[in-house]
């Protein structure tokens, strides 16, 4: 029923129109609006499987390679991209924009064996 029409139905004991309740606003815990706050404000992050994938590759990156790699992400996140590969150096990252997270990681010769699926874009990094 449209707010018009619930406006116009009469209460049958009393004769008046109902009375409505304004609706409440949400409670949210500052801890968890904190939390909320600092995941949105970090950078990229590694699900369980890039990490994996990393380390027995014995891949590490250096600060300036992860600043490489995010404004690569920023990139493709300003073009609308949703699951982007970015190619650096011998790494081969698939990484979920929305989510700012490296879904998987391929290095060395590894990544040339591979066909990678399931994206819209592709980046360069050099």
């Amino acid at each position: 029923m449209d707010e018009i029409n619930l406006w116009r139905t009469l209460d049958r004991v009393s004769g008046s129109p109902p009375v409505r309740t304004p609706p409440q606003p949400t409670k949210v815990d500052p801890g968890q609006f904190a939390r909320i706050l600092q995941e949105e404000m970090e950078g990229l992050r590694f699900s369980q499987h890039a990490q994996v994938r990393l380390a027995s590759g014995q891949v590490q990156l250096s600060p300036e390679d992860m600043g490489k790699i995010q404004a690569a992400v920023d990139l493709v996140a300003r073009k609308g991209s949703r699951d982007s590969l970015i190619l650096y150096r011998d790494l081969a990252l698939v990484v979920s924009v929305r989510n700012k997270t490296v879904i998987t990681a391929v290095s060395g010769e590894r990544r040339k064996e591979n066909v990678f699926t399931n994206i819209d874009s592709t980046v360069i990094v050099e």
